[in-house]
């Protein structure tokens, strides 16, 4: 058995191997998964010495622990918080080295959701379908990490030069999502168009990695009746029966029967990722392009 491995102690609230995802499959029904906050997640393989594209762990919340059976340079970043070696305080946002057996200690985070930590040489779980992403609406990929789980590294690559620190953006203490409307608009009231635009939402406790819930002010509907299901992408905010919106994240169904009232601009869902509940949602109307 090798020992370019990982060893789960402790798989904290919902730990997952992600990488950049599996587009190109929502044909099939396949969505397209992937790290939620994709610049947190290519940062820390960046920190390590990895190419972009190298699988990590998303955490969510409260960390997890990890033992390596050989020494390995690890990186932590997204959301903020305290990583130990051995019981003793390490830097988050820059590459530590980890000896072998030694107890990597990745806590509850001080703000925003999820953490994302990078080992030199990535976890090399066999991919599917091109990815090594835990999607956890269609089941693909490995199943969220359990305590015991053993996981594989890759071997470290010499071309890609690791950083020794990386400016990372703080979690927002307000989410700011700019929209562009449609396609299902329409579907909606004046008032409600208005109030999607002009009012303030705040971060459900019910939100995940399929969608962003929110709660808020309802939005009614211009006419009964249901569309027959339809594409959905990435950002897609759809607005169900209870009349709150919900933008749909990486493991978002690849149809849906709702209607969708507007877009999120891709740019701004990596913050999505970070929006801890309670915190204020605000979508911001643009023009159609």
């Amino acid at each position: 058995m090798t020992d370019r491995a990982l060893v789960v102690v402790r798989a904290g609230a919902l730990t997952t191997v992600q990488d950049q995802g599996r587009p190109g499959h929502a044909h099939l029904g396949v969505p397209r998964s992937g790290a939620l906050d994709g610049p947190a997640a290519a940062l820390v393989n960046r920190l390590v010495g990895n190419p972009p594209g190298a699988a990590v762990l998303e955490t969510t919340i409260n960390g997890c622990s990890l033992r390596p059976r050989s020494a390995v340079t690890v990186a932590v970043g997204g959301a903020p918080c305290p990583v130990t070696v051995e019981g003793r305080p390490v830097p988050w946002g820059a590459p530590v080295r980890v000896p072998a057996g030694a107890l990597l200690d990745i806590g509850t985070v001080v703000s925003g959701v999820r953490g994302y930590v990078a080992v030199s040489g990535g976890v090399a779980v066999d991919p599917v379908l091109g990815s090594r992403s835990t999607d956890l609406l269609s089941g693909l990929g490995p199943a969220p990490l359990t305590d015991g789980t053993v996981l594989p590294l890759g071997t470290p690559r010499a071309p890609h030069a690791r950083v020794d620190a990386a400016p990372q953006p703080a979690p927002p203490a307000e989410l700011v999502l700019r929209v562009t409307p449609g396609p299902r608009d329409d579907w909606f009231t004046p008032a409600a168009l208005h109030a999607f635009t002009s009012r303030t939402y705040r971060v459900s406790p019910a939100s995940n990695r399929i969608g962003l819930r929110t709660e808020g002010p309802t939005l009614e509907r211009a006419r009964p009746g249901e569309l027959p299901s339809e594409g959905m992408v990435l950002g897609a905010v759809q607005v169900p029966p209870d009349g709150r919106p919900v933008v749909f994240l990486a493991d978002h169904p690849t149809t849906g029967g709702y209607p969708v009232i507007a877009v999120v601009r891709p740019q701004d869902l990596p913050a999505a990722a970070q929006a801890a509940p309670g915190i204020p949602v605000r979508f911001v109307g643009s023009r159609r392009q």
